[in-house]
């Protein structure tokens, strides 16, 4: 079994610094660099990059709604002929600086509230998938599993990963459990590694509703599995996840285009 381990990355944002992307980065195989929608600048980006280039991994475009203030964590009546811009532009940023390391982009992920809304609107998430195949049709487009973005994208003829978490809980339809509710995040290290080895190894996992467990279970059939960058333990916790998928078997590498 080879599953891809990817963070997001690259979300500081010029004085302020946000989690530890060089401390991150030997345990993963892939990376989603913010593009400055959410988080991120041009310095951030183009250092982000140059780290991910010395590491060997395969970098994504990290794609949100223009949202700074919000982390790209708060929704937003966007049409879908904005989202296709607003992507567009996004991935054109990136690959400016990933074409000068003599790199090639390797994949797209939406973050935040814009991933969320591409899970279920079938519109919006066309026109992310329209988007990622206008830029390059060889590229990967990552979304949640089971979602209308891989969808949308394998309907286009694009090749597309679908994403779990280590560290958030699941409805019993495959939904996140949305961040304002008690219990979406797993802070606990051993839980959420725990959570990501089920998840690798094919085990149904308990879904939360209202903070706790509702007797149900999902199964979450993933080709990634996400680590926050944002966290203030992400380097330990990567580490942690890779060798704990390693010691059950698991191997450890990005996704094939």
């Amino acid at each position: 079994m080879i599953i891809d381990l990817n963070c997001d990355m690259g979300e500081s944002f010029g004085a302020w610094k946000m989690g530890d992307d060089a401390g991150v980065m030997p345990s993963v195989s892939s990376v989603n660099i913010a593009c400055g929608f959410h988080a991120g600048d041009f310095m951030t980006m183009q250092r982000t990059v140059i780290l991910a280039a010395e590491h060997q991994v395969a970098i994504g475009a990290h794609v949100s709604l223009p949202d700074l203030q919000g982390f790209g964590r708060r929704e937003m009546a966007i049409s879908p002929v904005e989202a296709h811009a607003a992507t567009l532009y996004q991935i054109g940023a990136l690959a400016a600086f990933v074409h000068a390391q003599g790199q090639r982009l390797h994949h797209v992920k939406p973050h935040g509230a814009l991933y969320n809304m591409a899970a279920k609107d079938a519109k919006l998430a066309e026109a992310i998938a329209n988007a990622v195949r206008d830029f390059d049709p060889q590229l990967i487009l990552v979304g949640l599993a089971g979602s209308e973005l891989p969808h949308a994208g394998a309907q286009l003829g694009l090749v597309v990963a679908h994403e779990a978490f280590a560290d958030r809980r699941y409805r019993a339809d495959g939904s996140l459990v949305p961040r304002k509710e008690a219990g979406a995040v797993i802070h606990d290290v051993d839980a959420a590694v725990s959570q990501a080895v089920r998840i690798a190894t094919g085990e149904r996992l308990e879904s939360y509703r209202n903070g706790q467990p509702d007797g149900q279970l999902v199964e979450v059939r993933a080709d990634t599995i996400c680590v926050h960058g944002d966290r203030d333990d992400a380097a330990r916790f990567a580490q942690r996840l890779n060798e704990a998928l390693q010691n059950a078997g698991v191997g450890i590498g990005r996704i094939a285009s």
